[in-house]
């Protein structure tokens, strides 16, 4: 893998209610490390020439701890993870390379499973490569739809699903692969025709499958390398597992 070709955006700008606290989301430990530095780490190690994170609440905070490890992007206001990834356009206008997205609150991805990734991404000549995972129960996730030929043309959600959609046991991680041309241009198409009157990252998928260009899924058999946290009891529960297997 050709380390010139990779870039990372970690976004990292939520604020995360459900952590009933007033430090950024991403800022909250995992066996004493703040969870963007887990992230952060495995993005360099995975070969990313350059790391930007987008930072939005209490980013003075997130840059301080950070700074001289990535660039930053801010997103001053909340619109969603398709705005949030759009912020880092700025700087990565001249980068022809993939760009892998990650969220700050996903901790113990592994360094090897993105390598993996960027294998199968151009192996397949993907526009679009996502992590996806086999759920026993995959209630409340995104559904992954695949063609004939093993490519994937839709990611369905709980609420918009029918019932052999609802039966499909692989979900989306929320982790992509994009080639960056092919990123921002998609992003700029986006609307926030949805309830939470968000840009979504997710409607890129839809976007590309409309181009006929390939999307791909790359299935990751540890559903704990997708984890994320939302709630202090889920951090402590990933907490565990992780020392348990530690």
């Amino acid at each position: 893998m050709n380390r010139r070709s990779l870039a990372t955006i970690i976004l990292a700008a939520g604020k995360g209610k459900r952590m009933k606290s007033d430090l950024p989301k991403v800022m909250h430990k995992l066996n004493g490390k703040p969870l963007v530095d887990w992230v952060v780490n495995t993005a360099l190690k995975s070969g990313s020439e350059r790391v930007i994170a987008v930072v939005g609440h209490g980013r003075e905070l997130v840059m301080k701890h950070l700074e001289g490890r990535v660039e930053f992007a801010i997103q001053e206001e909340q619109l969603g993870t398709g705005h949030a990834v759009l912020m880092a356009e700025s700087m990565l206008r001249k980068f022809t390379g993939d760009i892998l997205i990650l969220s700050g609150d996903v901790p113990l991805l592994k360094a090897d499973t993105i390598r993996d990734l960027v294998e199968l991404h151009r192996k397949e000549g993907n526009s679009c490569t996502m992590i996806t995972c086999i759920f026993d129960n995959p209630y409340g996730y995104g559904r992954i739809v695949r063609g004939e030929a093993g490519e994937v043309v839709d990611i369905v959600e709980e609420r918009d699903a029918n019932q052999q959609q609802r039966n499909i046991r692989e979900i989306n991680s929320g982790i992509y692969l994009v080639k960056a041309r092919e990123l921002f241009q998609s992003l700029k198409t986006l609307d926030m025709d949805n309830a939470q009157r968000e840009y979504y990252l997710t409607d890129i998928v839809a976007k590309f499958v409309e181009k006929g260009l390939r999307v791909g899924g790359y299935v990751v058999k540890d559903p704990i390398e997708i984890s994320g946290v939302n709630s202090i009891d889920q951090l402590r529960k990933l907490e565990k597992e992780f020392i348990r297997r530690n």
